[in-house]
């Protein structure tokens, strides 16, 4: 393996475990957790020498990285059935569309059911 490439694996391990420790900030179960994983698959893939795979390799550590810190958020109880999200800067916010028109009930009422379509079709 090239020094860029062991350079490059060595940056995005720490960048994993970086946005492990700010993911997961207060949860010792999910520190520990992500912790283990994320060794365990380096170390599953430290003997590759294809430069090609370690390349593919780090692509898809660099998405995960991404993943993680872009949609996971951590949610704490803080009453009786009172929670708090704990959302980032780096968390992707998506527009919410809702479903459709709010069907009232004389609409309804007059809708078809399923009792009311032929058998065979």
């Amino acid at each position: 393996m090239s020094n860029n490439l062991r350079r490059e694996a060595l940056s995005v391990f720490k960048q994993l475990h970086r946005t492990r420790l700010k993911t997961f900030r207060g949860d010792e179960q999910g520190l520990q957790f992500t912790r283990q994983k994320i060794n365990d698959e380096f170390r599953k893939n430290k003997d590759i020498t294809n430069e090609a795979s370690i390349q593919e390799l780090i692509k898809f550590a660099k998405e995960v990285e991404n993943e993680v810190r872009t949609t996971v958020i951590q949610v704490v109880e803080k009453a009786s059935g009172r929670f708090e999200a704990k959302i980032t800067p780096d968390t992707a916010m998506l527009d919410n569309v809702p479903f459709g028109q709010p069907v009232d009930k004389s609409q309804f009422r007059k809708a078809r059911k399923c009792s009311d379509i032929p058998k065979g079709k």
